[in-house]
């Protein structure tokens, strides 16, 4: 399925489920990652969708599944990509992350569906919802080197992902109730 075919499915998904209460259907947010994953053409390992928890003022994991249960970020992290996403607003792109200081405590986090592969190149997104950051969706290469983690990231990428924000804003108010 094209990007653009999983953002309308996406629409079609969050304008079903914003008519329920939380709780009612459950989304299968690891499958829902295989399609977006299968629609960038990265492993599902390299897409994270994360939740602000506004209470708590942090980052949690909804997907990968491995880090659900790890820890979080804090809102307030100088040095996390997803938190700065947040706090700012603004998509990032970068293909040097190998090379960039960053929090890479969840990059070590050993699971049987997680490669042991350092993240090299990535793309962190708001995720909004009624003008409110709800969440930071990233998509990022793994592997041992960045010329063997695979192309760069491109505009048309960063496109692809912010495009896929919205919905999946409507979809983590949803889930998260917040």
């Amino acid at each position: 399925m094209s990007s653009a075919g999983l953002v309308s499915e996406l629409e079609r998904l969050a304008a079903a489920v914003s008519t329920q209460k939380p709780g009612e259907q459950e989304i299968s947010l690891p499958a829902l990652a295989e399609r977006i994953a299968k629609a960038l053409g990265v492993k599902p390992e390299e897409v994270a969708i994360l939740a602000v928890s506004t209470k708590w003022r942090h980052l949690h994991f909804l997907v990968p599944q491995a880090l659900r249960n790890v820890g979080f970020i804090p809102l307030s992290s100088p040095s996390a990509l997803a938190a700065r996403t947040a706090r700012e607003n603004r998509t990032e792109l970068d293909n040097r992350f190998h090379e960039t200081r960053h929090a890479s405590v969840f990059e070590g986090v050993k699971a049987e569906s997680l490669s042991a592969e350092a993240i090299q190149k990535i793309v962190s997104a708001p995720i909004l919802s009624e003008g409110k950051v709800v969440g930071v969706f990233q998509v990022s290469r793994k592997g041992s080197s960045a010329a063997l983690s695979g192309a760069d990231f491109t505009s048309d990428d960063v496109n692809k992902i912010n495009a896929l924000c919205k919905p999946l804003g409507k979809l983590i108010q949803h889930l998260t109730g917040e």
